[in-house]
């Protein structure tokens, strides 16, 4: 999983490495669950010694942690991206979630075991990094409320909008219907996807209140 900006020096060997054991990692944890994972497998698979894993982190549960921190970072980079290419362009806030739908397929197309590994420790409530999880599935889902809100004060969506939920749900449903598609469904394409969603957007939350 990339990073979103680069590093000068000896940071940028060092991330890159982080960069190794991220998709090692996630791999792993989603062929056989992060319990049955070692760190032993991680560093065999990121092609570094064993050391270099606990170089980098403390722990496999700190690996795990700054791994969901890492891949929730890059889809709300690319949500917030999405909204703001969409406000420069002159576009609704209609047209912003459309497009920040589309950002999250892309995301999921790209890296879809983070995604099945993300979902799957939503459910989960006895984990060591279960704090953090909750902070950045906050800051993703803050990206669309942000639009929401500014739909409500132009009046592009009733004030009686619930907007904290309603945001959890567009998340929700891109991903949720994202892993249908790449588990039950993958001769589907992307734009196929795209438009059966956008469709489902504009018709529940296109209407002027």
């Amino acid at each position: 999983m990339e990073r979103s900006s680069t590093t000068p020096g000896g940071s940028a060997r060092r991330e890159a490495t982080r960069q190794k054991l991220y998709e090692a990692a996630v791999t792993l944890i989603a062929e056989q669950g992060f319990s049955a994972t070692t760190v032993d497998e991680i560093a065999e698979r990121a092609g570094v010694a064993k050391g270099t894993v606990y170089y980098n982190f403390a722990s496999k549960s700190v690996l795990f942690e700054e791994l969901l921190r890492h891949g929730v970072g890059l889809l709300t980079a690319s949500l917030r991206e999405a909204a703001e290419r969409t406000a420069r362009e002159g576009g609704s806030r209609v047209d912003a979630l459309d497009a920040m739908i589309r950002a999250g397929l892309v995301f999921i197309d790209r890296y879809p075991a983070f995604t099945q590994l993300y979902v799957a420790e939503l459910w989960r409530t006895n984990r060591a990094w279960q704090s953090t999880l909750l902070v950045v599935r906050q800051q993703a889902v803050a990206v669309v409320e942000d639009v929401l809100r500014e739909g409500v004060a132009n009046g592009e969506f009733s004030e009686e909008i619930d907007v904290p939920l309603t945001a959890a749900a567009l998340v929700g449903m891109v991903l949720v219907a994202a892993l249908d598609w790449k588990s039950f469904q993958p001769e589907r394409s992307l734009d196929e996807v795209h438009a059966a969603l956008s469709r489902l957007l504009q018709g529940r939350a296109g209407g002027h209140r």
